[in-house]
């Protein structure tokens, strides 16, 4: 079985060597582009698996060639940039970027945005039921349990946990999460969004704060832990 190919473009030539080295030792073909229109004329002739995209590049920007690629491709984007803005990451998610890495990044965390990335992209339908540091949800019977002791969600809570767990490892915009909850109507309406995950977080994340489910990239939105 060969490599998962993963399109890796950046105009800093030792960041595309560290990406490469990390790559290649866990098991992926890194194919290194330093501009955005070569990182999409490789991408067309061999479409990659995944790719991971700068912001900033001598072309065209991240944000644009995330645009051209999801016009074709379903690969997960990850974009990473020294840009921490929230307006970029915004963008760059409503542009179909799957992610978003701020520089400097660990390698570590990059491999489990990049493995999460790909693993929601594997076409295996959706998940009948999942478990995560004690909490168990069960999607078919529509139970929820918080080590062991069964755990009583709204309609709506369910089906917010249920997004940002079939998502897991994702960061979800305020308004993705809103509009696929509430619907279009309600996609500005950020309030209500933090008092439900307010809620689903007293009743589904562990006692003590023993290790957040649910995180927070303030300002942008939400993500459940990979």
């Amino acid at each position: 079985m060969s490599s998962p190919r993963i399109l890796i473009c950046d105009d800093e030539p030792q960041i595309i060597r560290a990406l490469k080295v990390v790559l290649r030792q866990a098991g992926f073909d890194p194919v290194p582009a330093e501009t955005g229109e070569e990182a999409l004329d490789k991408a067309a002739v061999q479409p990659p698996d995944a790719a991971i995209i700068d912001l900033i590049l001598p072309d065209v920007d991240g944000i644009e060639v995330s645009r051209r690629l999801r016009e074709w491709s379903s690969a997960p984007i990850i974009v990473l940039s020294a840009v921490g803005e929230e307006e970029q990451k915004v963008r760059a998610l409503e542009a179909g970027a799957d992610d978003y890495v701020t520089k400097p990044f660990g390698p570590r965390e990059l491999l489990a945005r990049l493995h999460a990335a790909l693993r929601r992209s594997r076409p295996d339908g959706e998940e009948p039921a999942i478990a995560v540091n004690g909490l168990e949800v069960n999607f078919a019977a529509r139970t929820v349990s918080r080590d062991g002791n069964e755990v009583h969600l709204t309609p709506t809570e369910f089906a917010l946990l249920g997004v940002l767990l079939q998502n897991r490892g994702r960061l979800m915009t305020h308004r993705s999460l809103l509009t696929e909850v509430w619907g279009p109507a309600y996609g500005e309406d950020t309030p209500v969004l933090r008092t439900h995950i307010a809620n689903l977080r007293r009743k589904v994340e562990p006692p003590g704060g023993r290790g957040r489910l649910i995180r927070t990239d303030p300002g942008v939105g939400y993500r459940f832990a990979a």
